[in-house]
């Protein structure tokens, strides 16, 4: 069974950084992307970036574009999203996917890309 951990989450003013991290284990890990996605209050969980294992091509959406930095750690599983000038628009939970290959690259920006989810950490950006 894999497990998928997000850690890093907390309360910063606007203009403020924190650094997410997620770590995958257990079960025979072939990654093909590890991903976030945020969920607001009342809204839909949305696409933030993604990290292609093979190739190390990333991916962002719009509104976070020059912002926010995804990066890995091969060794040890784990993707990072290093999250720069935030705004209080940036106030959501965000969660952490790993996609195994069951689908082709170009669904990289879909949930249904991603096999295994973590729990989510919350993050809040003070005005």
């Amino acid at each position: 069974q894999v497990h998928v951990e997000e850690t890093g989450g907390g309360l910063v003013q606007a203009g403020g950084s924190l650094r997410l991290s997620c770590a995958a284990s257990g079960g025979t890990l072939s990654n093909q992307a590890m991903g976030w996605f945020r969920q607001a209050p009342g809204k839909e969980r949305e696409f933030v970036a993604t990290l292609m294992w093979n190739g190390g091509s990333t991916y962002y959406t719009n509104s976070v574009k020059g912002r926010f930095i995804v990066s890995r750690d091969n060794a040890e599983n784990s993707v990072y999203l290093q999250m720069n000038n935030l705004k209080p628009e940036d106030t959501a939970v965000y969660y952490c996917g790993i996609a195994l290959g069951r689908y082709s690259d170009s669904y990289w920006h879909m949930r249904i890309f991603y096999d295994f989810w973590g729990q989510g950490t919350q993050v809040t950006v003070s005005s």
